[in-house]
């Protein structure tokens, strides 16, 4: 097996999708930390950019929130 095969496999195992929620939850910080100091600064642009990011960070959470129910996880958080 090649690694980029098991590369592709870990994408779409639990442990993979997991390592992708941790990581699009950390990059939360990075932008919470950009709206902030765009609060502070009052730029409007980059309070925008700020919100899309945030947008597409709750999506991306969701999407793997869906592909780990589909993984028919056992968690007991997931319900």
């Amino acid at each position: 097996m090649s690694a980029l095969t098991k590369a592709k496999g870990f994408k779409r195992s639990k442990s993979g999708t997991y390592l992708s929620i941790a990581t699009t939850a950390f990059g939360a910080l990075s932008v919470a930390k950009q709206a902030k100091k765009a609060r502070l600064e009052s730029d409007t642009l980059r309070l925008i950019d700020a919100a899309v990011s945030a947008a597409a960070i709750v999506t991306g959470l969701a999407i793997l929130y869906r592909e780990l129910k589909r993984l028919g996880d056992d968690d007991v958080l997931l319900g």
